[in-house]
This record gives C-alpha cells, structure tokens and sequence, in this order.
C-alpha cells in the first residue's frame, strides 16, 4: 500500500473498514465492477475476495482479468469476466446481454471506468475526438449501462456507486477541459436521477475522491508531486459505502474549496490567465 507523506495523512484521514457488516450485506450477492483491471477497480475486487459474493469484472485488458480471476477464485468469491470497451457498442451489448442472463440478477454496480485527457485548448484545437472520447466513456457509456440495468437493482433493491471527482464539486481549472465536461455530466445525471432511483428501492451513492495515484495520471508529471489518495483508500471507501449506504462521500476539506470557488472565482478568472501567459513565455 501507498505509504502517505504527512500532508496526506491530514487530508485523508483513514477510513475505518466493518469487515463484519461488509461480509454480512454482502453475502450472496453479485457485484459489477467497470474498469476493473487498475487502479481502483482492482483494488476493490481484491478487497472483496474473501467474501462469497459473485464478481462482474469489466474491463478493456483481457489477460489482466484472467489473471484477477485466477487469484480472486482461490479466496471466496465467484468471478466472471468480460473484456470490453464499453464505448463500443457491439462489446456493451455484449456485456447487457451476460448481465441479463445470469440468473441472480444483479446487486451492486460500482460505476467506475473512465478516461482522464489533461490538455491545453490550444493544443486540442485538432483534437475533436479527445472530447467525444472521454464524453463516450465517461458519460454516455455508465447511462447506457445503467438504464439497461436499472430493473435488475429494482428486483434486488441494490445499489449504484459512482466513483466521481471532486473536480465536479469545484470550479474548473485549465487543461482539464475534456475530462472535468464528461465527468460533471454523469454527475448531473446520476444526481437528478437518484431522487426516482431511491424510490423505486435502488440506494446512490457518489464518491468524490480527490486525485488518486491511479495509472491514470501517470501521463501528467504535474500531478506526481500532489498530494493524491491511495487506491485502496478508496476502494475501502467504496466498501463502507455498501453497507453504510450514505448518499454521498467527499473529503473533509471540500468545504473550504466550494467556498473559496464562490467567494475568490473572480480573483481566480482574472489571475489564472496572467498566470498562463507567463508560462507559456
């Protein structure tokens, strides 16, 4: 595990894990995991292996899910696996039509794949697709996913977790043009939709982690000197979320950044493009 330098142990303070009441809501039921095979997903799959629960990993690499299968089967779960990229269409129905076989149906989704593009807009101006790339993996991929799935969790009563940003929470910053559109989208989405979801007897849950040390930020040199959250923090997070079912997770200091995004958002408009145009110099 991550070993956290002093400034993270202050901004994520560790979360407190019921192995007991996780086992105990858990047992027997099936759980889909998106973007399974790193990262977050992985972690959380490996978290829930000692549990007899049946796990749905999703994810585009093949062979790495082979190999999580090969290791979690030795434990307690059950575990079935499926490669897709869920923005093509032929692999997500691919996907619908297993989860729509199987005869358990289906509990838990843990809505968590997704693409990260940090890019100026200059640099992007010949670059259309990063925009309907990251909006057909980010967006439109989890809605088709979900809308299809939605009777299943009803039948069960079960759960959606969406691993979101707290990016979405925050006002916007540069560079992240194409990721902070796609994310808040869903975000927009899956919060106008709970209040019909909880309803019909399905829990939300949104979990809006900070930057996470994920390959996906592998890419971005910047963001490997921020402070940034363990996976397997937040896939402990993830795994309270299922049995606590509170609406939302985000961390404590979030607060102070919504009200500094209200209060300094025309200090930040007026000084953040001085500060780009130093740089590019």
């Amino acid at each position: 595990m991550y070993k956290y330098s002093f400034l993270e142990k202050l901004l994520f303070p560790p979360t407190f894990l019921n192995e007991k009441k996780l086992r105990c809501k858990l047992k027997g039921k099936t759980v889909l995991i998106t973007g399974a095979s790193s990262g977050i997903g992985e972690k959380l799959a490996y978290l829930l292996a000692d549990i007899n629960i049946h796990l749905i990993l999703v994810a585009r690499t093949e062979e790495k899910l082979l190999t999580m299968k090969s290791e979690i089967e030795k434990k307690a779960a059950k575990v079935s696996i499926f490669r897709a990229d869920l923005r093509n269409k032929d692999e997500m129905e691919g996907l619908l039509t297993l989860i729509h076989q199987m005869p358990e149906g289906l509990d838990i989704v843990v809505s968590n794949a997704g693409i990260s593009i940090v890019r100026s807009i200059n640099d992007s101006l010949d670059r259309y697709h990063d925009f309907t790339r990251t909006m057909a993996i980010n967006y439109f991929a989890p809605v088709q996913l979900l809308l299809s799935v939605i009777p299943l969790l009803k039948e069960n009563r079960g759960q959606i977790i969406n691993i979101s940003t707290v990016n979405a929470l925050l006002i916007p910053i540069p560079y992240g043009a194409a990721y902070q559109a796609s994310k808040a989208a869903f975000d927009t989405w899956f919060r106008s939709v709970s209040p019909e979801l909880n309803a019909l007897g399905i829990v939300t849950t949104s979990i809006y982690p900070p930057l996470v040390k994920t390959p996906m930020i592998q890419p971005t040199p910047a963001y490997q000197k921020l402070p940034a959250m363990c996976p397997s923090h937040v896939a402990k997070v993830i795994c309270r979320s299922m049995y606590a079912q509170r609406k939302k997770y985000t961390p404590w200091w979030l607060i102070f950044g919504q009200l500094a995004s209200t209060i300094f958002r025309g200090i930040w408009e007026l000084s953040i493009p001085r500060m780009l145009r130093k740089k590019e110099k």
